[in-house]
């Protein structure tokens, strides 16, 4: 049998929300042409609680693909925390809720709609069975859930593989092998031993491993949500046949992101317009349709300027119609800021005014720059020059005010 493996969709996600439906009904048209049974691995729904367009959007999408000639059917359905729970389709279109869609304990999520409608199958903490000529599938779900409740839930559900069938583990989580910086993500040789197949969501860039001598995948999302290095590639969906146990990664076609990075040293703020244009120009001459662009400036400004005079609205302002535009300035530095911030602690050693050194220069920068990002200058500057506070923060918020048009 082949499986599709179609990921954290998002739909609604505010910053590419057309993206977000016309990139995954593209995955999804292709995985059923493709596939005999198509696995979800959670966040179909960008938020908890999505708007009555966004449920409409989703349904319409989910009603198109259940209405495809499916061979393959839904044989069995158990669910291990609610016996009573019953199946609402025989259609192989099989997911379990994502983080994004986890609500308070017992109420219904946006994912267990589509399954009331019938338009998928709802198999978090349940296993389903997909039958086709004979061959069974049986795939065994854990819907996202908060880092420390993964454990224990395991140990509840006690997770074991059906007899006579290819067993499929999926499920929506971090793993700290993946992401090692919290001690409460469930380790892979943690997940449940003598599946054959496991399946993950949550991560939003490809993953291809083993756990347990079995392939660990995880197809990414179907929409770009970090506009970061490593995230260029095409976004797409897995296709696993059970037979070869081998698999291939099928693109779609998505929007494209080009993450640049300019190195500047002594800049002034014409070099940093000139810089930025000269990479925007490059982007568009290569993209056929609006892309996605995220500009990284790193190195020095001229002596006598501060981060605050960079020109980074005026080019989001130019090439907002063109593109999807990101300059993240924080990688910038400047001799008049250190100097600034060399001020501010010498106030404090000198039980002077923070205010009198500072806060006039940084509300007339805002003013110059036109800022109407609803920040309070006084109270912004208290918070910046309270002990403790470092000078890489310092230097990460004044930047930030630059970048504060670009969500």
């Amino acid at each position: 049998m082949k499986i599709a493996i179609v990921s954290d969709m998002h739909f609604g996600y505010e910053r590419f929300y057309e993206d977000s439906f016309t990139q995954a009904e593209k995955a999804l048209t292709m995985a059923s042409g493709m596939a005999d049974a198509i696995l979800i691995p959670g966040d179909v729904f960008d938020k908890r609680f999505p708007k009555p367009d966004v449920l409409a959007k989703g349904l319409r999408i989910f009603k198109s693909l259940s209405e495809r000639n499916w061979t393959a059917k839904v044989t069995a359905y158990r669910n291990l925390l609610n016996p009573s729970e019953r199946n609402h389709t025989n259609i192989p279109v099989v997911a379990v809720s994502g983080t994004h869609e986890r609500v308070a304990e017992g109420k219904e999520n946006a994912l267990m709609l589509l399954s009331i409608a019938g338009l998928l199958v709802d198999t978090s903490e349940s296993i389903t069975v997909i039958e086709k000529d004979g061959e069974k599938v049986a795939v065994f779900g854990l819907g996202g859930t908060s880092e420390e409740r993964v454990k224990p839930l395991l140990e509840k559900l006690a997770p074991k593989p059906v007899s006579g069938a290819f067993n499929i583990f999926m499920f929506h989580q971090s793993t700290y092998e993946l992401l090692p910086f919290n001690d409460e993500f469930i380790h892979e040789n943690e997940l449940p031993d003598g599946f054959d197949l496991y399946i993950d969501g949550h991560i939003h860039s490809k993953v291809e491993r083993t756990v347990h001598g079995k392939p660990f995948l995880i197809p990414g999302s179907t929409v770009l949500t970090q506009l970061k290095d490593g995230e260029q590639d095409s976004k797409g969906f897995i296709l696993f046949d059970t037979s070869t146990h081998k698999h291939e990664f099928i693109p779609i076609g998505s929007r494209k992101l080009y993450v640049k990075t300019l190195k500047l040293e002594g800049a002034k703020p014409k070099d940093i317009e000139e810089g930025c244009e000269r990479e925007m120009e490059s982007v568009l001459r290569e993209s056929a349709e609006k892309p996605i662009v995220r500009i990284l400036l790193e190195g020095t400004m001229a002596n006598g300027f501060t981060i605050v005079d960079m020109p980074v609205r005026q080019v989001l302002q130019r090439y907002a119609a063109k593109a999807y535009i990101s300059i993240d300035s924080s990688g910038m530095e400047s001799a008049e800021l250190d100097k600034a911030i060399t001020d501010v602690r010498s106030s404090r050693a000198g039980n002077r005014s923070v205010k009198e050194l500072g806060m006039n220069t940084l509300s007339a920068k805002l003013k110059e720059q036109k800022f109407t990002g609803g920040i309070d200058a006084a109270a912004l500057f208290n918070m910046l020059s309270e002990e403790g506070a470092k000078d890489s923060v310092i230097k990460k918020v004044l930047a930030m005010l630059l970048d504060s048009d670009n969500a």
